[in-house]
């Protein structure tokens, strides 16, 4: 097989895989969907703490008009959550999820880093290669994940000592959450992806809704006229 024949079937293969384009936004969807409600539930269900956590200075965040901003938040991920499932309106609520999203990302998890979850081992981190190459704050970070695994060594040696260790580790291992931008920045990657594809083909109410639009015959310019008041 030569080569341009070996690239014709490459393309033609490619081509006909867009056949089923719709499953990587109806993924992202079923993905971020239970994320975002979820977190609006537990706004909602302790609200009167998600106030007071969204405009204390010292503990919290120290936002401005902390109920209106709770409200938003908390809405917007409710309402946001649910029309991800069900693909409606998907392009549009993408823009105040990801205003949350960089809003959590600037006043949240900024000045923790990059990890959700601290390494423990330098020499698995992504920072390794980023430090060879001179990368501000990855030596640190290199460091800090050390100091990781220094402290989950001895929190292992105290729980196989004087705790139930087997029995606290049965569902995870141990870790220590360092609370950085990882997951932040990774839903606004994906709801940006949502933004500009849109929710999908077949599986998702906008697609429907498209469609019969499309079939809706555009009103001339005589109907118009005659919607006008006299």
């Amino acid at each position: 097989m030569n080569a341009t024949l070996l690239l014709a079937r490459s393309r033609d293969f490619l081509d006909r895989s867009r056949g089923i384009d719709f499953l990587a936004p109806l993924l992202l969807r079923l993905f971020l969907a239970p994320v975002f409600f979820s977190a609006g539930l537990t706004k909602m269900m302790a609200f009167e703490s998600t106030v007071s956590w969204f405009g204390n200075p010292e503990w919290g965040l120290g936002l401005p008009f902390p109920w209106s901003m709770a409200f938003l938040a908390t809405s917007t991920e409710l309402i946001g959550g649910l029309l991800l499932l069900f693909g409606l309106a998907t392009r549009l609520i993408a823009i105040p999820l990801m205003v949350t999203m960089l809003v959590a990302i600037c006043t949240v998890h900024w000045q923790d880093g990059w990890f959700a979850i601290a390494p423990s081992d330098p020499s698995t981190s992504m920072a390794t290669p980023l430090a060879a190459v001179g990368f501000p704050g990855a030596e640190a970070s290199l460091a800090n994940s050390e100091e990781v695994g220094n402290r989950l060594t001895a929190a292992r040696g105290l729980l196989r000592e004087h705790g139930n260790y087997n029995w606290l580790t049965e569902k995870g291992s141990l870790v220590v959450l360092n609370n950085g931008i990882e997951f932040g920045a990774t839903y606004f990657i994906m709801l940006l992806a949502l933004f500009f594809s849109g929710a999908g083909r077949f599986v998702s109410l906008d697609y429907w809704i498209g469609r019969w639009l499309d079939r809706t015959p555009p009103l001339t310019r005589e109907a118009l006229l005659s919607l006008e008041p006299a």
